[in-house]
């Protein structure tokens, strides 16, 4: 359920844990486990049809629904009460990435997430181009911000090259040791006027597992030509950042020419609660990336909130792949359960018998969401029944007021395909589970 829909994944644990306790009174009926598991099935697929009753359609301009519908899956989290600051951030991310006339899914790579302790969830922002968790070099005189940069990748390091061997030289006079320093110095002096001559004014390093990417030496020199330099970049940032700057990674020195460069408007140093963060802003090509900054006071919430993101970012990911929604607060599920159980009575035989074991196992949904908001399930659960038999189809349970009210009108709507995706691979997992005759235990002969 994660990787498909990304939200909804304690739906899916509580549908099957209801789905194994009916199960196992079908069981002690005397009905076949494979009777019980092709029932199982033919009820998901129904439920699906089901379900789009009761879907409403969304385009993906509409920008206050998108909203909602993530502020929906926000709720549920600990860090519910910036809902209202969280969500409109994801909506911005996802709409910078795609193209909303075309797109079918959303690559949540390209929606990087940064944590940053110091400050409060409030001073979370969107940033449009790409932060680095690094400090600049502070090597004496060294820049701190560039407007109008030039920016350059490089996977090769700037140090005094090493044999492939562990090798000594032994020195025996101090001319041969102003020699070799000297080399050294040319050889890096070298590398940065080349660096310098293509119009890079902002240099990010790639980290160095061999050797270092670059010595004091090599950053003094850079300073003095005015180039900012961000090193230790890990590796499996590269690609993002390829994409984000529209650059090349320089693999070595000959390759470095101007048309490797990226250009931004601005890059520049900031002071982010006790540490640093590196900001590049509009870059010159129109990226379909973004960076949010997320800033926490202590490391569970930047955790939770890093994790409450993921989930608002799945959840819109869903309305792109299907652009449908459907009221929350436990409606789905006891429309799915009641049209189950009308669509059981059509049927005979053991089939029928476990239809309408499936619409009761739906119902633990809307039952354990009454009891989570302190209300009555059974009271609760019934009147929820008697109000969809009646028709009022986007009816569920108002946690807020604790009472049976109307989901559309208190805006509680989540994307279709995570109610759909739970509930199919709820039924899949209890399939299999069912096919499992016994478990043998092994003995640890000592």
């Amino acid at each position: 359920q994660d990787v498909e829909a990304g939200d909804g994944t304690t739906t899916v644990v509580i549908l099957a844990g209801s789905m194994l306790s009916v199960s196992q009174s079908l069981l002690s009926k005397g009905i076949h486990p494979t009777s019980i598991s092709e029932s199982f099935q033919t009820a998901a697929t129904k439920c699906v049809e089901f379900l789009d009753e009761l879907a409403i359609q969304v385009d993906l301009n509409d920008k206050p629904t998108l909203i909602k519908s993530a502020a929906t899956s926000l709720s549920s989290k600990v860090v519910s009460d910036f809902s209202g600051l969280l969500a409109p951030i994801t909506v911005d991310a996802v709409l910078k990435c795609i193209d909303t006339t075309t797109a079918t899914n959303v690559d949540l790579k390209d929606i990087k997430v940064i944590t940053k302790l110091g400050g409060t969830l409030e001073d979370s922002e969107l940033v449009e181009g790409v932060v680095f968790d690094k400090k600049a070099s502070h090597a004496a005189g060294s820049v701190l911000s560039v407007d109008k940069a030039k920016i350059a990748l490089i996977q090769f390091c700037i140090s005094p090259p090493k044999t492939d061997m562990e090798n000594q030289v032994v020195v025996t006079e101090y001319t041969q040791m102003d020699r070799i320093l000297k080399e050294e110095q040319n050889y890096i002096l070298d590398i940065c006027k080349q660096i310098k001559k293509a119009g890079c004014n902002v240099l990010l390093i790639q980290k160095s597992i061999l050797r270092d990417a670059i010595n004091d030496l090599a950053l003094h020199f850079l300073a003095k030509m005015k180039v900012m330099v961000v090193r230790d970049i890990e590796r499996e940032d590269i690609e993002f950042i390829c994409k984000s700057l529209a650059c090349r990674p320089i693999a070595s020195l000959d390759h470095f020419v101007p048309e490797s460069l990226s250009s931004a408007e601005r890059v520049e140093e900031l002071s982010v609660g006790g540490s640093k963060v590196v900001k590049v802003t509009g870059p010159s090509i129109g990226q379909r990336t973004v960076s949010i900054l997320v800033r926490g006071s202590n490391k569970l919430i930047l955790d939770e909130a890093e994790r409450s993101i993921h989930d608002a970012l799945c959840v819109l990911r869903c309305l792109v792949k299907k652009r449908a929604l459907v009221p929350g607060g436990g409606a789905p599920e006891v429309h799915m359960a009641l049209r189950l159980q009308e669509y059981a009575r059509t049927l005979s035989g053991m089939e029928a018998y476990c239809c309408k074991a499936f619409a009761e196992a739906l119902e633990i949904i809307p039952f354990t969401l009454a009891e989570n908001a302190g209300l009555n399930p059974i009271a609760t659960v019934t009147e929820l029944r008697n109000r969809h038999a009646k028709g009022e189809h986007s009816c569920g349970i108002n946690v807020r007021k604790g009472q049976v009210g109307d989901m559309r009108e208190e805006q509680v709507i989540q994307p279709l395909l995570v109610t759909s995706s739970a509930v199919k691979l709820a039924a899949e997992t209890v399939r299999s589970i069912l096919k499992i005759d016994d478990i043998l235990n092994a003995q640890h002969h000592v």
